[in-house]
C-alpha cells in the first residue's frame, strides 16, 4: 500500500517571526513531524510514501534517504513548482501516484500531529473509501473543513457549511481512497489544471466525490490529533497533544485499557 503526503504549502499562517522551519521538520519529542508521519506508516505497513513537495523542498528532500533506511519505507518526491497557487495542483502533481495505485491508497495532509491508532482506524473501516471525523471542533471558528453527516452518509465537505445533518465533524484530513474510486479522483484533479481550478484547493476536488456519496465516515471523536496552522496550534500541539497521544500509546503497549481524551 502507497500513501501521498500533501506537504506543499508555505504555512504562512504559523507565522515567519516563530522562527521555525517547514512544518514537516517541526520537532515533537525528538522527532520531526515528517518522520512521526514515516513511523506510523510503517506500522501500518506502508511500503512507499509519496511526499508533495513546494515550499523549501530541498530542506525535505535533505531528510528523506536517512528517513528511508531508517523506518524501511521508500520516499518519492513529487515536486510542485506551482504551489504558491491552489492546491489543487499539488493533487495534480500527485496524478502519477494515484493512477498507479493498487487496491487502495492514503491521502494524507501533512500538518497533522496524530496517534497511529487513527491509521488503524481508517484502514479497518468497512467502508471501501474513507475519511475520518471528530466532532469536537470549535464552533467559533470558520476554518475546519466540515463534514455533515445524514443516515451515516457524508453528503458535504466544505468550510463554512451551514445546513441540518444528524451530526457535523470536522475532517481530519486522512482519507482512504479504493481503487474503485480512483477514476472519478483522477478526472476531477486532472480537470483543474487550467484555468480558474488551478486556484481550487484539493478540498474542492475531494467535495465532489463526497457529495457523489464516495466517502464513507469514520468517527475519531475522543483521540488525541491537531492540525498544526497557527502559533496557537503548535502549542496546542505541544503542551497537549503530544503528552496525550504519548500516554495512549504507553497505555496501549502495557496492555491498559483507557479511554483517549482530546
Amino acid at each position: 500500500m502507497d500513501a501521498i503526503l500533501y506537504a506543499a504549502g508555505r504555512g504562512n499562517r504559523l507565522g515567519e517571526s516563530a522562527n521555525e522551519p517547514h512544518k514537516l521538520l517541526l520537532r515533537f519529542a525528538g522527532q520531526s513531524l515528517l518522520e512521526r508521519h514515516l513511523a506510523q506508516l510503517a506500522v501500518i505497513g506502508v511500503q512507499r510514501l509519496f511526499v508533495v513537495t513546494g515550499h523549501e523542498r530541498q530542506a525535505l528532500a535533505n531528510e528523506f534517504k536517512g528517513l528511508e533506511k531508517k523506518h524501511g519505507v521508500l520516499i518519492e518526491e513529487l515536486f510542485n513548482p506551482d504551489f504558491l497557487e491552489g492546491s489543487a495542483l499539488s493533487m495534480h502533481v500527485s496524478l502519477p501516484a494515484l493512477r498507479q495505485a493498487q487496491h487502495r491508497i492514503l491521502l494524507m495532509d501533512g500538518d497533522v500531529l496524530y496517534g497511529v491508532g487513527m491509521l488503524h482506524r481508517l484502514l479497518a473501516s468497512t467502508e471501501r473509501t474513507a475519511l475520518l471525523i471528530d466532532q469536537n471542533y470549535p464552533k467559533d471558528d470558520e476554518d475546519p473543513v466540515l463534514v455533515p453527516i445524514r443516515e451515516g452518509r457524508p453528503f458535504d465537505f466544505t468550510k463554512r457549511w451551514r445546513g441540518t445533518a444528524d451530526l457535523i465533524g470536522e475532517s481530519v484530513g486522512f482519507f482512504k481512497v479504493d481503487q474503485l474510486d480512483l477514476p472519478e479522483l483522477i478526472r476531477e484533479t486532472e480537470a483543474r489544471q487550467f484555468g480558474a481550478g488551478r486556484n481550487e484547493s484539493y478540498d474542492d476536488i475531494l467535495r465532489v466525490l463526497v457529495k457523489a456519496g464516495r466517502f464513507g465516515a469514520e468517527d475519531i471523536t475522543g483521540q488525541p490529533w491537531t492540525e498544526i496552522d497557527f502559533p496557537h496550534d503548535l502549542v496546542h500541539a505541544r503542551q497537549v497533544i503530544l503528552p496525550a497521544i504519548q500516554q495512549l500509546e504507553s497505555s496501549t503497549a502495557s496492555g491498559e485499557i483507557n479511554k483517549p481524551r482530546h
